[in-house]
């Protein structure tokens, strides 16, 4: 594939109002509904909650899918109804399998919510493989010092999931999985990883790709198989997303993924029925929505 015209679709993202604050969401797209096993990108923040105010997601439940907490900046206390209880801070990975069905919720403790915090980060989800739809659910926590860094002439990278650069993160996926936060120095360029499936989300900046520029908040899809370059005139961060494609359909509902409709009909079912289980200690939940 030539380097002339590496980008397959410019996404902008969605605006979509979560309550307490509004996220950008990427994926999916009507265009693309995932790049390699992505198939759910949030943008969040930066927000600022005054004191007295906080991140109040109920508990809520999923099904074949893993969720990815990345932050940039501020605090999530994670619960789930394996029993977790875990804060994430900015530059660690929280991996949730949800597989046959998990509950949790994202809240803040008790000292944040009276202090107010800034929140800038990604939530992310990736589709399992059709063999892993059904397993059974997990959570691991990875701690932001043990995500592999390196600087490339004037690019701060870390690879944050998967394989790039010659470093290797410790996160186990369900699939190869590619995810790389990048921050580039004005001037600087960085040679993309091979990846089947590959897309550039720019945080902040702008960087020029295939001879097109790309602004903040906009989600750049790579031809299958393309090879490209990103440069910035002025600094830049920005975060690289893909992997091998996943065989099969995926249909999306709520917080559902599945290949389906049968088994999503049934996750209807044992929500609304209480069948999920619960979240230590909590008692408020999202109710099915409605449509």
């Amino acid at each position: 594939m030539s380097d002339q015209n590496p980008i397959e679709v410019l996404i902008e993202p969605a605006t979509k109002d979560l309550g307490e604050f509004t996220v950008r969401r990427a994926l999916p797209d009507k265009r693309r509904q995932r790049v390699g096993p992505f198939i759910f990108f949030d943008h969040m923040g930066p927000a600022e909650f005054p004191p007295g105010t906080g991140v109040n997601v109920r508990a809520h439940p999923h099904i074949g899918l893993a969720t990815i907490t990345y932050l940039f900046e501020g605090e999530i206390l994670h619960r789930d109804s394996l029993g977790y209880v875990q804060p994430i801070r900015p530059g660690e990975i929280n991996w949730m399998t949800a597989g046959k069905g998990i509950v949790h919720s994202e809240k803040v403790t008790d000292e944040l919510l009276a202090s107010g915090q800034r929140l800038h980060g990604l939530q992310t989800w990736v589709a399992l493989p059709l063999e892993h739809e059904e397993t059974e659910p997990r959570f691991e926590h990875y701690p932001a010092a043990g995500i592999p860094s390196l600087q490339l002439d004037g690019v701060d990278i870390r690879v944050v999931i998967g394989s790039a650069y010659g470093k290797t993160s410790p996160v186990q996926t369900a699939s190869a999985t590619l995810y790389v936060e990048a921050f580039l120095a004005a001037g600087a360029s960085l040679a993309l990883p091979p990846a089947e499936e590959l897309a550039v989300y720019v945080i902040d900046g702008v960087i020029e790709l295939g001879g097109q520029t790309v602004n903040a908040g906009v989600l750049a899809v790579l031809a299958d198989g393309a090879s490209a370059t990103i440069s910035a005139a002025e600094k830049a961060h920005v975060m690289l997303c893909g992997g091998d494609s996943l065989q099969g359909e995926r249909i999306i509902w709520w917080n559902y993924v599945s290949s389906s409709r049968e088994r999503l009909e049934q996750a209807k079912r044992d929500w609304r029925d209480g069948k999920f289980g619960e979240v230590p200690g909590e008692t408020d939940f999202i109710p099915l929505p409605e449509r």
